[in-house]
């Protein structure tokens, strides 16, 4: 059995342990204890106040280009050590070395992006947003909007499927904003994001970047007005915290990406090479990662005519992904990131098999490469048939296995399509896929509403299409209803959480002048 790894917290510009055991991280392939991380004891007062204090000071008194080539020395910082961190993937979360490298590289990506934003903003500190608008007769009063840096904490409660891509994304739009951050992973997976931090220390100004791994202790009891919360997680997890009574007392404003049963339309008259990326880009949502991606497919909405002809496909595709050992080159799909996920996973399974029958994988444990018996959070890749269009109240419509899972709904117009897609009521994401311009007209136009983002393939893009589960920092990631109403990167948007807003009215060449630094 190798060493258990000890993960200190970074708070108050240096490294601390929390007394006692603490919470144990595994190794989901094996089961084996890797980690153990606590916070009791910790003063997370004071190390909110040192970051408010110190890291606000420091990233206020940078320019947008400043903080931007900060951003860049943390890509590079992480980029330089990818090799190390991908084995922390694959020991700790399970990750084949396709899925680590994709939380890496979807870390050191983003922070570039923010980069590059940082870097075209320049000298300034302070955004206009707007143009100037005037308040009175005579065109001298005007007023004008800015957008400013926020005085607190940027708190980040991340989810425990990105530990890596999860810290950048959310730190990058916040320290380009001007507000220092305290990051807290999901403790099942922190082993990755300690080591990230470790990497970013002697690049990151004291107090920009903090760290608390294990639990969350009193953390939010010591928020105040100009902190800020992200959080990513379950909907009950973002419901407690947005109800937590300091969060409400302070009016702290909270960001929450949670649950969301994403949904994929296939037009009935697809081409070919539409049709091939629906089959190449559904297994993909299914298997990377485990399915363990909150934007992952979960619902399949296709024509009734075409649904022998989708099954056969994406299980001929599902039958040459190879499960087990992520340590084994030849496997494609490991484990779920622990045990307590498994058997959410097949609990869930359990009840959605209730009202649709399995037409593919099980719940089974089967042959794993580099295993034997049932060791391990493994879950097949399982696909779900529906006699037709589910009811509102339907476990399809209103549970999100968080695994390799999805189900496929059968319909026999578009209005029904469009219709199923709409009873997950707020998705991070849709993907259409389709041809035709009825098609495609009247599903963006009824489904926008619904989601935070879609993603439309037709025949023309199909070969170079990005797969709807790829998170890109140009595009806003969030959704509305169940997918917790927030709204995370979309280029500069995603600094607007960490930004005050303030209209400033007054003489209209003097507030130029006055704000002539302003971008």
């Amino acid at each position: 059995m190798s060493e258990i790894k000890t993960l200190q917290s970074y708070l108050s510009g240096q490294w601390v342990a929390g007394t006692g055991e603490g919470s144990a991280l595994y190794n989901p392939t094996t089961g084996e204890v890797v980690a153990r991380a606590s916070t009791s004891g910790l003063n997370l007062k004071e190390a909110l106040a040192y970051a408010r204090d110190e890291g606000g000071a420091t990233l206020r008194a940078m320019s947008f280009a400043e903080r931007g080539a900060l951003l860049k020395a943390m890509s590079k910082a992480i980029h330089a050590e990818r090799e190390a961190l991908i084995e922390i993937g694959r020991i700790n979360a399970g990750n084949t070395r396709g899925d680590a490298k994709f939380d890496i590289d979807g870390a050191t990506h983003t922070l570039m992006h923010y980069a590059q934003l940082g870097e075209a903003l320049g000298d300034g500190k302070v955004l206009l947003d707007g143009e100037p608008e005037p308040v009175a007769r005579g065109g001298r009063l005007k007023g004008q909007h800015l957008l400013t840096s926020k005085r607190g904490v940027a708190v980040h409660i991340n989810a425990f499927n990105f530990p890596a891509w999860g810290l950048a994304e959310k730190a990058a739009c916040a320290i380009l904003a001007g507000v220092p951050v305290l990051s807290k992973p999901a403790t099942s997976t922190a082993w990755m994001t300690y080591e990230l931090v470790k990497l970013l220390e002697p690049v990151t100004p004291k107090g920009v970047l903090s760290l608390l791994c294990g639990g969350a202790g009193d953390l939010l009891d010591h928020l105040e007005w100009q902190d800020v919360v992200a959080f990513t997680g379950s909907a009950d997890t973002g419901h407690m915290i947005s109800s937590h009574p300091n969060i409400l007392a302070q009016g702290v404003p909270v960001n929450i990406e949670a649950d969301s049963l994403n949904a994929v339309l296939l037009d009935p008259e697809a081409e070919d090479e539409t049709y091939d990326a629906f089959i190449r880009d559904v297994h993909r949502e299914m298997t990377q990662k485990a399915g363990q991606k909150c934007t992952a497919a979960r619902r399949v909405i296709v024509p009734r005519e075409r649904l022998d002809e989708v099954i056969a496909d994406l299980s001929e595709r599902l039958k040459r992904t190879v499960v087990g050992d992520p340590a084994h080159s030849d496997v494609t799909m490991g484990p779920l990131c622990t045990p307590s996920q498994r058997q959410a996973a097949l609990e869930g399974l359990a009840r959605l098999s209730e009202e649709t029958k399995v037409v593919y994988g099980g719940a089974d444990v089967g042959d794993r490469v580099g295993l034997t018996g049932d060791a391990g959070a493994f879950i097949n890749p399982t696909i779900l048939c529906a006699d037709g269009p589910l009811p509102a109240s339907s476990a399809v419509h209103n549970l999100e296995v968080f695994g390799p899972v999805l189900t496929v709904i059968p319909v026999d117009s578009l209005e029904e399509a469009i219709s199923q897609a709409q009873r997950g009521e707020g998705c991070l994401v849709t993907a259409i896929y389709a041809d035709d311009s009825r098609f495609l007209q009247e599903s963006i136009a009824e489904l926008s509403a619904w989601n935070g983002r879609l993603v439309v393939v037709d025949a023309q893009v199909a070969e170079k299409s990005l797969s709807p589960g790829l998170v890109t920092p140009q595009l806003l990631h969030g959704g509305p209803g169940r997918a917790g109403g927030g709204e995370e990167l979309g280029g500069l948007r995603g600094m607007t959480l960490y930004q005050q807003r303030c209209a400033v009215q007054g003489n209209e060449p003097k507030l130029s002048r006055l704000t002539s630094g302003a971008r």
